[in-house]
């Protein structure tokens, strides 16, 4: 059983990744089957690909559908195309549209070559569009080594929505052994701001290994603060942080 302990973010220290991944995969599903039409915002990144093979797993069994199911991941590189192998187009459907009943119209990303002139239409009609479904009903988010959620770096405000941002060096410099070299990561996102992501009814935040203690302490216990746009969860009425003993070994 995890270690549950009360604080102003719902804290669970799993006995290992397959039990945190088997815990926020449940809860995805007893959702679904309550709600078949839900919401969820979905994350990319290293962390929650055995999420998304846990309920492809699940889906193969016939414990859920996702027919009904309406996804908005949380951001996308800019100036690469969606078939490229590092595109968060590509890695959805790789490891989780591909593989279950989900329906084309019903997945949802930021495009990812936006004209500069269509930027601000782009983006207000992904806000229009999370909103036109009734908002999300479960959110999914992982930490960068800069306390971002999304691709909300250092200096995002509370309050900032759907945006095309800079991406942070330390950002570039994590995603550069995926692109081959730094030089040929995107300098750019589009990425859900803050406020679109504390909009959400629920957010579990998933981080494994001793790398991100010293992040998830800061997010968790520090202050709240722009530095870590983490942080704002402390503000949420129902947010969750799935750790192993490694990413919560700072912690008091």
């Amino acid at each position: 059983m995890p270690t549950t302990i009360s604080m102003s973010i719902q804290l669970h220290i799993h006995p290992s990744i397959d039990a945190a991944i088997k815990k926020v995969a449940q809860e995805i599903i007893t959702l679904i089957h309550h709600k078949p039409d839900a919401v969820l915002g979905l994350a990319t990144g290293s962390t929650p690909i055995p999420l998304y093979q846990e309920l492809v797993r699940r889906f193969k069994l016939g414990e859920v559908s996702f027919k009904q199911v309406t996804t908005f991941n949380l951001d996308e590189y800019q100036c690469i195309d969606r078939t490229h192998p590092e595109s968060y187009w590509n890695f959805m459907h790789r490891h989780f549209f591909n593989h279950v009943d989900m329906l084309a119209s019903r997945i949802h990303l930021p495009g990812s070559r936006v004209e500069p002139l269509e930027l601000a239409r782009h983006c207000q009609e992904y806000e229009d569009q999370i909103k036109a479904v009734g908002g999300i009903d479960y959110q999914i988010l992982g930490i960068g080594r800069t306390g971002h959620i999304g691709f909300n770096e250092p200096g995002s405000p509370m309050d900032c929505r759907t945006r095309r941002i800079h991406l942070d060096e330390i950002t570039r410099q994590d995603a550069a052994p995926a692109f081959g070299d730094l030089l040929h990561v995107p300098t750019h996102a589009i990425t859900m701001g803050c406020g679109t992501i504390l909009e959400a009814k629920h957010i579990s935040l998933l981080a494994f290994g001793s790398k991100k203690a010293a992040i998830v302490r800061e997010a968790m216990l520090g202050p709240i603060t722009d530095q870590i746009s983490a942080s704002f969860l402390q503000k949420h009425p129902s947010a969750a942080f799935h750790l192993d003993h490694g990413s919560a070994a700072e912690l008091s």
